[in-house]
């Protein structure tokens, strides 16, 4: 027994030093680059690859390559990964988001050229490096990490690195070469990526797209150190590497044997897991880059498409095999233009979605249901299973999201289309009357036409507002009322149900199960796919359907990945492929007024010929509420235990400007975010006319009438100026519709000229600021907060507010302004109170 625990502890230090491998490479990538890379084990199989070709298949000594694939084949991939993908990226100033779907794109890439170059079947002959022994492989990621952690603090170019990680541009201006500092944490990355691979290889299926997945597994170790601490890394890769060798010796009886063997084989998925869904999460920014403009798909398009799609029933023999899988792959892929393109949110694992659809139905059927119950009763279950999942996810923000809907996809694939328990002889059989491959294939262009009408109904109407402002600033759409949360949860139920309603049809279409089309590498080639057509289009899931089908009935595996792969690779310097397609939705803006040097348009004048604002303004609810918002002895603590506010207690009154004013990190913003329900205070209270509203999230403050601006102009530049003031009234008045209100906020700030219909992207920054100050009263609120709503105007834009402001108090409102101009608050507000170190000191 000591034995065998001994024997089964040296296999999982194997296996957990190729784990931590993968997090040594990730972190020192991360922490030089800012980039999660998704592509890791894409490297890491290509280096597999080429010391085989080197050594099996060309006969070169395993020490010479050994040290050509490590030393010059792994870096010069890095190298070439930065200067072609990652450092366009980061000059044109692109966010974590691109950054992420270039990184998925090269994973793509490379799954696709190693499936064109080296073929789809696994192979069983490569090559040992260090040999069996698993002290030999610990003491090599003992001494690479020994190696970096002495670079990196005791080094020059360690002290680089950190400062490129604390703020890049400060590091710049201070004459460090970041290019240089990026460089080599992608070269030091691909080479921990290309050991990784060549140990891996002999133990473990080496195909294009069995290894990848595998060193994406254990990306859990690199999340469970926060992507900053190595000996964290190693020791988490470590031990769940010995865990899961001894797990194997558990054989329990009945039900339970297959789940923990399971288990027992895929504890770092259990691991990422638990680090994508329960730790804190890596990475700030939540959504796709909004798109500038709304186009529209010229009209001769569509009719040109339908003929297509309806061209193999003229014209195709009787066996329409590559044809029927299109309008179920297309509903697929209109699931992540529900959930990425109206939405604006990352989407991984939609191919488990797809797969659970078609194994329920599969399993339905099989039980004796008829397929027109099977598949609503497959889709409805998959949508509730997609509502639990999504809920943890949800809340994540950036990478973190990207990596639990993942963590999803992975853990569905191993844990129930890889085994036999779940799908062993399943079969999909279609509706009776359907057998015919031309009669099913016209049954499913109806579905699919009907779920573009669904999904091309959320571009409009009040729910199409609020997705587009979800999609386009996520805390400006919860400052307008709009009830995030569960707008994104039902996003993505939506688009669970779509997914599983097209990996129906598509198994009843090819009549079986097969788990490898719903695997995860497919899940990130779909949405590269999506992305680099137009996430927001509905010509993309037809357009690359059609593709992607074509393309894997070629004779060449790995064509449609290679090519969706190099377009993914390319996102900051190719637009969407779709936009090609469309027109201009937007007219263009008419100057009212007159224009400064740099293009700047003056305050349009208002229909009636009147000069704008002058005097005051009528204001813009005839009667509002008054109401007393009150900060009661508030204390918030950042991590870390700083405190940024320190028993704060401020009184805004109705019918007054109050103004907080102080240095840089005084906690204005601080107090501000608590009033407003972005933050929570660790203690005191925020109280609404007596009552504690304390634990009231943002988007409900909202709605019980207390509007506030942001700092960072929070307007959603894809919709058009008086949707987003529209969108005020509809998310944050108390009653329905706002049409009225949103016109008397329009009026009020002079934007009800056409600039009413252009798109808020574009616009400068004095009619933006009009924007949101319109956007925060057309929901009619009785409390205005205000955060440095001077910030980018000048003198006169200035003056301006400053009416408006002292009008809409004398009208009534509580107003409460964190202002920098002292002149602008010397003029308009009753109480001023200064803020120093987190108080209230006057």
């Amino acid at each position: 027994m000591a034995s065998l625990t001994y024997e089964l502890t040296l296999a999982g230090l194997a296996v957990g030093s190729a784990a931590a491998l993968t997090g040594i490479g990730l972190i020192v990538t991360y922490r030089a680059t800012g980039v999660l890379n998704l592509a890791h084990g894409a490297v890491a199989m290509v280096c597999a690859y080429v010391l085989r070709q080197f050594v099996v298949e060309w006969g070169w000594p395993l020490g010479l390559g050994a040290a050509v694939t490590l030393l010059v084949v792994a870096p010069g991939l890095g190298l070439v990964l930065d200067r072609a993908v990652f450092r366009p990226l980061a000059l044109a100033g692109s966010d974590p988001t691109r950054t992420l779907v270039a990184s998925i794109g090269v994973f793509v890439l490379l799954v696709g050229a190693a499936a064109l170059l080296w073929g789809t079947g696994a192979r069983d002959d490569a090559p040992v490096l260090l040999g069996d022994d698993p002290w030999a492989q610990l003491a090599a990621v003992l001494l690479l990490a020994g190696l970096v952690t002495a670079v990196t603090r005791w080094s020059r170019f360690g002290r680089e690195l950190r400062a490129v990680v604390d703020n890049r541009p400060l590091a710049v201006l201070g004459g460090i070469d970041a290019d240089r500092v990026a460089s080599a944490g992608w070269a030091f990355g691909a080479f921990t990526a290309g050991l990784t691979g060549v140990l891996l290889a002999p133990y473990v299926r080496l195909d294009p797209y069995g290894l990848p997945l595998l060193v994406v597994e254990v990306i859990a170790v690199a999340v469970a150190a926060r992507m900053r601490s190595l000996p964290v890394a190693i020791g988490t890769a470590l031990a769940i590497g010995v865990a899961q060798a001894q797990m194997t010796r558990l054989h329990p009886e009945g039900w339970a044997g297959p789940l923990v063997q399971a288990v027992g084989a895929n504890l770092f998925v259990v691991a990422l897991l638990v680090a994508a869904l329960v730790l804190p999460g890596v990475g700030a920014k939540d959504t796709l880059p909004p798109p500038a403009l709304t186009r529209r798909t010229p009209a001769g398009v569509w009719p040109v498409l339908a003929v297509l799609f309806l061209l193999p029933l003229g014209f195709a023999g009787s066996d329409l095999r590559t044809s029927v899988q299109v309008p179920a792959l297309a509903i697929v892929l209109l699931s992540l233009v529900a959930v990425t393109g109206r939405g604006g949110q990352i989407a991984l694992g939609q191919a488990a979605y797809a797969g659970l659809g078609a194994l329920l139905t599969g399993v339905l059927t099989g039980a004796g249901w008829p397929a027109g119950a099977a598949v609503p009763a497959a889709v409805g279950t998959v949508a509730v299973a997609g509502a639990l999942t999504a809920w943890p996810a949800i809340r994540r923000h950036g990478l973190a999201l990207a990596l639990a809907t993942l963590a999803v996809g992975v853990a569905v694939s191993r844990f129930v289309f890889a085994q036999p328990y779940a799908t062993a002889g399943l079969s999909l059989d279609r509706p009776a009357g359907l057998e015919d491959d031309r009669a099913y294939y016209a049954v499913e262009l109806a579905v699919l036409a009907g779920c573009l009408v669904l999904v091309g109904a959320l571009r409009r109407g009040r729910t199409g507002r609020a997705l587009a402002a979800l999609r386009d600033h996520e805390p400006g759409a919860e400052a307008a009322g709009v009830p995030v949360a569960r707008l994104k949860l039902a996003a993505f139920v939506l688009g669970a149900a779509l997914a599983a309603l097209g990996g129906a049809l598509g198994g009843m279409a090819l009549r079986a199960f097969d788990p490898e089309a719903y695997d995860p590498v497919r899940a990130l080639l779909w949405f590269a796919a999506v992305v680099v057509l137009g996430a927001d289009s509905l010509l993309t899931p037809l357009l690359a359907a059609a593709l992607l089908a074509a393309l894997d009935a070629g004779p060449r595996a790995g064509a449609a990945a290679a090519l969706i792969g190099l377009l993914a690779t390319q996102i900051s310097r190719i637009p969407p492929l779709t936009t090609w397609l469309g027109t201009e939705g937007w007219p263009p803006i008419r100057r009212t007024g007159a224009a400064d040097e740099a293009g700047r348009e003056s305050t349009p004048a208002p229909a009636d010929g009147a000069p704008p604002r002058a005097g005051r303004p009528a204001p813009v609810s005839p009667a509002p509420r008054s109401a007393r918002l009150q900060a009661v002895e508030l204390v918030y603590a950042y991590p870390g235990s700083v405190l940024g506010l320190d028993r704060v207690s401020v009184d805004v009154p109705p019918g007054q400007v109050t103004a907080v004013v102080g240095a840089n990190g005084a906690g204005k913003s601080t107090l501000f975010n608590c009033l407003a329900g972005s933050l929570r205070a660790r203690s005191g209270q925020v109280v609404l006319d007596g009552v504690d509203i304390t634990r009231r999230a943002a988007h409900a403050r909202t709605r019980l009438g207390i509007a506030r601006s942001f700092q960072q102009l929070a307007v959603f530049p894809s919709l058009s100026v008086e949707d987003n003031v529209r969108l005020g009234a509809e998310q944050g008045g108390r009653r329905p519709g706002g049409g009225s209100a949103a016109e008397q906020a329009l009026r009020l700030f002079g934007l009800d000229g056409a600039v009413r219909r252009h798109p808020a992207a574009g616009l400068p920054t004095g009619t933006l600021r009009r924007v949101e100050l319109a956007r925060a009263l057309a929901g009619r609120p009785h409390t205005l907060l205000l955060d440095e709503p001077a910030a980018g105007l000048d003198a006169d834009e200035a003056a301006d507010l400053a009416r408006v402001l002292a009008a809409l108090a004398a009208d009534g409102l509580a107003v409460l302004v964190v202002e920098h101009d002292l002149d602008l608050v010397a003029g308009i507000a009753h109480t001023v109170h200064t803020m120093d170190g987190g108080r209230i000191v006057s």
